[in-house]
Order: structure tokens, then sequence, then C-alpha cells
């Protein structure tokens, strides 16, 4: 058995965003099909039908933007049964205007149904991750940290791997751990996949990790792929809603009550002297390494 690590990143702008994430889920192999169908089902309770299949993607951006939450609280909350129904109508009649404007027909109701399926999803989901112990791993960057010059694996992905290798680490059975990222420019995967075969071949950390992480990583789609959208759900909401110590950058107070569920998906374990603590999260305030500060 293993562990397999899906990775995506959120705040790349740096300009809006106060924080460049890079964010992963991690569940057994086993797990893998059931919590699949389980976010399916959510979509279905949620919008009365799938979404990703039609304009709409599982997104952080796309579901949680402030005007989900402006939209939801036009009218009262909707019983679960109706929300979905006036929900799947306002997707019914977007995708057949190209979108919910003026001349597509969607009502008041629809349109706020639809947000409050938006946030009873991503709440729905965040449960599941619960249900299914899903780990949440992240390197949480400030837009303003100064960059490297070098060619080399930054240090928000060696912290991602050492986090990961150390909850391998802690498995009681030796299991390994395959990485997933959503698929970059062909250009940028190649970078990619050469940095993380120079550190885990040539630094001494690296070929310890190797023993434990698989050091290839695989590339998908991201609106084919499910976990890689639960991914990018976790990184946005790292981005606009966690604050733990070392991040001091306004965040979005209405998204406190997902962020909290997040938070709850850490892991953490004593260090090997028993004086510290490993946290799945880590905050970064300078990527480049010692010899260039």
């Amino acid at each position: 058995m293993s562990y397999l690590l899906f990775v995506d990143e959120s705040g790349q702008d740096r300009r809006e965003s106060p924080y460049e994430v890079l964010a992963g889920i991690a569940l057994e192999d086993r797990d893998l099909w059931s919590f699949i169908c389980q976010v399916q089902d959510a979509e279905i309770h949620c919008f009365g039908q799938r979404v990703t299949t039609g304009l709409l993607e599982l997104k952080g951006k796309a579901l949680l933007k402030r005007k989900t939450y402006k939209l939801a609280a036009q009218m009262p909350a909707f019983p679960p049964e109706e929300r979905a129904r006036l929900a799947q109508s306002c997707l019914t009649k977007g995708a057949a205007a190209h979108g919910c404007s003026d001349n597509s027909g969607v009502t008041r109701a629809e349109l706020t149904a639809l947000g409050q399926a938006k946030i009873a999803f991503i709440e729905r989901v965040l449960e599941l991750c619960a249900q299914y112990r899903v780990r949440v791993f992240a390197s949480v960057v400030d837009r303003d940290a100064p960059r490297p010059q070098g060619d080399f694996l930054r240090k928000d992905y060696a912290y991602l791997f050492e986090r990961f290798f150390h909850f391998l680490e802690e498995q009681p059975a030796q299991q390994s751990g395959l990485v997933i990222f959503d698929e970059l420019e062909h250009a940028q995967c190649h970078i990619l996949i050469d940095q993380m075969s120079r550190y885990f071949r040539e630094t001494t950390t690296g070929r310890m990790r190797a023993g434990r992480i698989i050091p290839e990583p695989f590339f998908v789609h991201s609106h084919l792929t499910t976990a890689i959208q639960v991914a990018d759900i976790v990184a946005y909401l790292m981005v606009w809603g966690v604050r733990i110590k070392g991040m001091n950058r306004a965040r979005r107070e209405e998204l406190t009550p997902l962020a909290d569920l997040v938070l709850q998906l850490r892991w953490t374990a004593p260090t090997a002297d028993g004086e510290h603590r490993h946290w799945s999260v880590a905050v970064i305030n300078d990527l480049r390494p010692r010899d260039e500060r």
C-alpha cells in the first residue's frame, strides 16, 4: 500500500493574494476510489447534478469567491432538497445562456440557492476528508518573500516533501509515497521533474527521503481529477482563510468556519528528540538558501 499526495497551488499572482501556497492532500491508495465516489455524490446532493461535466469547476476560486457569500446571504437558508432543485435550475439555465446573465432567466432564489450549495458542498468535502483520514500538507509563502536565483528545487517544495516524508515514517507499515501534481505547461513540468530528480539523487537529505517518496511525480489534468480539485480547494482556503503563527496578513472572515475544518486535517507528531513537533503546514518568509541571504 502507499499514500498518494495530490498537490496544487494557489496565489501565484502575488498581487491580490496575500500568500502563495503549495498544498497537498494525502490519503491511502485503498481509500481513493471510495473518497472520489463520495465527493461526486456530494456534488449531486448539493447541486442536484454533477457540475464538473458542465461549466462549473470544483475549484476554490470559482466556488468560494466573495460573490458566492453575497448571493448566499440574499435569502434565508433553503432546505437541502429545495436548495439542490433551485441550484440545478440555475446551472441548467446558466449553461443554456453561457452563464447566469441578466437574460438567462435565472431567478433571485436560484442564484441564492447556488451560492448556498457551493458553500455546503465545500463543507461536505472537508467532512469527507476527515472521514477518510486525509491529511493536509502545505508550504505557505508570504507574497513579498525574497526569491532564490539558482535553478534548484525551491524551499517550499522541499519543505512539503520533508513533512510528507516524516508522515510516511510514522506509519506502521513501510508505506511509500507517490506525488501527483496538477499539470503545468510542458516546459514547467520538465523543469520541476529535473529539479526533483537532482534533489532526490544529488543531496544527502533527498537520497534519504527517496527511500519513502517516489522521486518522479505524475502530472494530471485538474478538471479530470477529483482529488486534485480537492487539493485546489484546500490551497485556496490556505491563502484566504487559514491563519496560523507566522501568517499575519488579513483574511476573509467569512471563510473561517471552512478554514477551521482545514486546520483539523493537519498532521503533527513529535520529533525524534521529543523536544519539538513536526507540523504538516510550514510558513516560509524567505525562499532563498542560506548562502544567498
